[in-house]
């Protein structure tokens, strides 16, 4: 092999494993885990076992390298007639239980309020029931009581935390809508700042050497950190550590997450943690309730296989971006609950199942799996070199006269079941789309001095639109009217956000909106269908209209239902007489709404 990958190195095989070690590795480098749903797990007669031997899932933990926990708290986990909600039920009464077991152990806590009854993210921040009627004054006395009242239990029952995030992934604010960043009836960013600040007094009066942790989620979107963390500069919030969530399917690359830690840490100058990150080991699934990491697909997007082996190497790869963030900022990371197994009525709602094990770190029945030994070994493996274990296919289509698009990289499946992008030149010959068939085009890897070839497919219909999938990454002959703003071309990130290729056009706007997007193109008189692809969040009202062809102008409405639940609308039988016509896509959205769109067409009926 040659240039980049002569300088990959790895460990030797200890435990049945590849792993390099990471250099310069920080002594007091954060080796943690979330296992907020362990107390439920227990009381529902789940066990883990090291060597075939049951043992306590922490001691489990410490002795393959993990010196933090996390716990998350949710206020009050019962629903209006006191029957419990499920997702581990996590009240400050179950978690303070835990958190003793680890301090016992050596271990510290990283303890996350919620302010939540249950599960809070970027798509929910509900306020707790007891507090559904308090606002202004009253409910920053209530968040500043509760979050007092939970230190101080855990204080007196030797398990205070040494860090606390105060809300979970606040990316619009929390303890909606008097903490909302933006939407309807939103507090705006200094209604969410007096909460925050509340929050923050209390822990400071608790106990001043805690560290405090503002917590977003999209690890790799560095504009969404830079928006969110000058507000809350601005407006003089007093934390120590920038947290982030970091899902590689879901959240950009190992690339775009360093590029953000490094920008954040040294622009705020705070230290950045990895609160929450995850890989699967399997694709299999444990208790026949489906996982949310279920396919091949997300193998691709995430950048490894889903086996042991994979698992370790992301974690190994994701250590190495997080310990070398600049000036000492990259504190660590937190696995998200690799601690939940398959165990019956352990699921992340009551009554219904685990989507989650098969990126915990023990095998459907708790025995351990070797990739959580990745803690210890980045510390003392020796390297070696790694090979390749294949070029994964390229495979294009397009239509006929259409330039196709080639990737600028293909995916290359490394011995430590990395899948990893490597660039290619393409020896393209034009000629080949005049005429439909299946064709080689070869292509050279400089890195490894090596030829591949992508089949390209030439369909038999010609596509009259230009730049019908955005694949050049503009939007260009296409025009947009309206609410500009709202609308802009995209590198899909997870690449299933695109219908195909790596480009879409994303729609989002926190204020209700309105846009237009078309083109007009001259083609020869004849009967014609036209279509598009579209998905995004539920209830998005999206009309396709064809004019200026002649006849009656002529429209189709569509409504999406849910992220990569694609649709498709289209009108056929479209008799062009005058040698043009216009297409256009017309968008109405509210505060908030967002999607994507993608791959028109534009063919000749047969």
């Amino acid at each position: 092999m040659k240039g980049v990958l002569l300088v990959l190195m790895i460990s030797s095989m200890a435990f049945g494993l590849i792993v390099n070690p990471v250099k310069n590795l920080r002594e007091d480098f954060i080796f943690g885990m979330d296992v907020s749903m362990l107390y439920e797990i227990e009381q529902l007669g789940g066990k883990y076992f090291e060597n075939g031997v049951e043992k306590d899932c922490l001691e489990i933990l410490k002795n393959h390298g993990i010196n933090w926990i996390r716990l998350r708290v949710w206020n009050d986990p019962r629903d209006e007639n006191g029957n419990p909600l499920g997702g581990g039920n996590c009240d400050y009464l179950k978690m303070t239980e835990i958190a003793k077991r680890a301090k016992k152990l050596g271990m510290k806590v990283l303890l996350d309020f919620h302010y939540s009854d249950w599960w809070a993210d970027p798509g929910k921040q509900n306020k707790p029931k007891e507090w559904e009627y308090l606002h202004d004054e009253l409910l920053e006395r209530a968040v500043y009581s509760y979050t007092k009242l939970v230190l101080n239990h855990m204080r007196r029952n030797g398990a205070l935390p040494d860090m606390v995030q105060v809300g979970n992934e606040v990316n619009n604010g929390f303890l909606w809508p008097d903490g909302k960043i933006s939407g309807e009836g939103a507090g705006g960013f200094d209604g969410f700042t007096r909460l925050l600040k509340a929050a923050i007094k209390a822990v400071r009066e608790v106990d001043p050497d805690i560290k405090i942790v503002i917590h977003l989620a999209e690890g790799g979107n560095n504009s969404l950190f830079r928006w969110f963390f000058d507000e809350i500069t601005r407006r003089n919030v007093d934390f120590d550590v920038i947290g982030v969530s970091y899902y590689p399917y879901w959240h950009g690359t190992l690339e775009d997450l360093k590029n953000n830690l490094y920008d954040i840490a040294t622009r705020y100058n705070k230290d950045v943690l990895v609160v929450e990150t995850a890989y699967a080991w399997t694709l299999e699934d444990g208790d026949g309730y489906p996982n949310i990491f279920n396919g091949e697909e997300m193998e691709l997007t995430g950048g490894y296989r889903a086996t042991v082996q994979g698992q370790a190497t992301f974690l190994r790869d994701l250590i190495e971006v997080v310990n070398s963030v600049p000036n000492g900022h990259g504190l660590g990371i937190f696995y998200w609950e690799g601690d939940w197994i398959p165990v019956k009525s352990a699921g992340w709602k009551t009554g219904e199942g685990n989507p989650w094990e098969n990126q915990a770190m023990f095998d459907f029945n708790g025995n351990v799996l070797p990739s959580l030994n990745v803690f210890k070994l980045v510390k003392t493996s020796s390297p070696m070199g790694i090979t390749i274990k294949e070029i994964l296919p390229v495979e294009v289509t397009t239509n006929l006269g259409e330039v196709p698009k080639f990737p600028d990289a293909v995916r290359v499946l490394f011995s430590d079941d990395s899948i990893r992008s490597l660039h290619v030149e393409w020896n393209f010959d034009p000629s080949l789309v005049e005429k439909s068939g299946v064709y080689e085009v070869e292509g050279y890897i400089k890195d490894i001095d090596r030829k591949i070839f992508a089949t390209l497919t030439v369909k038999g219909s010609r596509n009259y639109l230009k730049n019908p999938g955005f694949e050049t990454g503009e939007f260009s002959p296409w025009q947009v009217s309206g609410d500009r703003k709202a609308v802009k071309v995209v590198k899909a990130n997870p690449s299933s956000n695109a219908h195909q290729g790596e480009y879409a056009v994303n729609f989002w706007l926190d204020e209700s909106f309105s846009f237009e997007l078309f083109q007009e193109v001259e083609l020869p008189a004849g009967v014609y269908r036209v279509g598009f692809w579209t998905q995004g969040g539920k209830g998005v009202k999206i009309a396709l209209k064809v004019s200026n062809y002649g006849g009656t102008e002529r429209s189709v409405e569509v409504e999406t239902t849910g992220w990569l639940e694609w649709k498709n609308p289209e009108i056929r039988n479209i008799k062009v007489e005058t040698g043009r016509i216009k297409i256009t896509v017309s968008v109405e959205g509210r505060a908030g709404d967002w999607g994507f769109i993608d791959d028109f067409y534009l063919f000749r009926e047969e």
